[in-house]
């Protein structure tokens, strides 16, 4: 899939001496971004929308002592 995003001037440069100085494409170096700091947006992200959920009063919260009781975990 291709995508177009526009970058501040200070970040093109610094991606295009990286690119320059190892040989690799930009296109490298974003994908390698991307990939490595989607699991934390989706963490990040997910968690506050699940946040703004809990303080709409529209996600059910318990205890860890009550979630060990549901599981079965409390010994």
């Amino acid at each position: 899939m291709a995508v177009s995003i526009r970058l501040d001037p200070e970040i093109e440069q610094r991606l295009d001496q990286l690119a320059a100085q190892t040989g690799r494409a930009k296109s490298y170096y974003l994908r390698e971004l991307i990939e490595g700091g989607l699991d934390d947006l989706e963490d990040f992200y997910l968690a506050d929308a699940t946040m703004e959920r809990i303080r709409k009063g529209q996600e059910k919260i318990v205890s860890s002592s009550q979630a060990r009781k549901e599981l079965g975990l409390d010994h």
